[in-house]
């Protein structure tokens, strides 16, 4: 096998937004992610509606209860 041909596999730890750290080992220098299993909607079973635009306001605005009423027939 050559030498120094190889990336370093090195110790990191990879911390979550919410909060959540993980000690692994990795080629790369990237130490955050977005989401992971700790605050994942699918793992806690809990869901998150972002609404930034406003469009869920505006689709009731537009449609009113009139729509969700017969959706639920």
């Amino acid at each position: 096998m050559k030498a120094n041909i190889h990336p370093n596999y090195k110790q990191i730890t990879i911390t979550c937004v919410c909060g959540a750290a993980y000690d692994t080992k990795s080629t790369s220098a990237q130490d955050k992610v977005d989401i992971c299993a700790a605050c994942h909607p699918f793992y806690t079973g809990k869901t998150k509606i972002l609404d930034t635009e406003g469009r869920i306001e505006k689709f009731k605005k537009k449609f009113g209860s009139t729509y969700t009423d017969q959706v639920k027939k």
